[in-house]
């Protein structure tokens, strides 16, 4: 059998003995902010970091992924509320749905990112209703109907 260690008391001054401060480096991971953005079946992963540069969209330039001035609009959106244009760069891996719904996806992603970094963003993004889930989907397809979610079959009588 093995031997059983005899446990000596703490003496008081062990217990007042406080464990020295390790110094805290702040990791890469730490400067990095994550949101995820939802807009019907549309998901989108959004890494940012704080540093000038370019933002990508399933690794194209997101000026080529999404085209026209409305789209920019649209995902420049939370960053010109809290007048932070320019000064993200950043990686969205968005997938599912369509276009537009791709694009809600990215914008509610971006102001989820946003209102992690400063809470004072998560004020200003609230009131504007970025941070709001647009929980409207595609109505399910009923059967007996006539192929659509609420289209009926004519009537036979006479």
């Amino acid at each position: 059998m093995p031997r059983k260690k005899k446990i000596e008391p703490e003496t008081s001054e062990e217990k007042t003995k406080e464990p020295a401060k390790k110094l805290e480096k702040k990791s890469p991971a730490a400067e990095i902010l994550r949101g995820t953005g939802r807009r019907k079946t549309a998901i989108a992963s959004v890494w940012l970091k704080k540093t000038k540069g370019a933002i990508l969209v399933n690794d194209q330039p997101i000026e080529k992924y999404f085209l026209g001035d409305s789209a920019k609009k649209i995902y420049e959106d939370p960053l010109r509320i809290v007048n932070r244009i320019g000064q993200f760069s950043g990686t969205i891996k968005v997938r599912g749905g369509g276009a537009s719904a791709q694009l809600g996806a990215v914008s509610h992603g971006i102001s989820r990112a946003l209102a992690d970094f400063d809470p004072d963003f998560r004020k200003i993004l609230a009131n504007k209703k970025f941070l709001t889930r647009d929980s409207r989907m595609k109505e399910r397809r009923k059967y007996g109907h006539a192929g659509k979610a609420r289209k009926m079959k004519q009537s036979p009588k006479r």
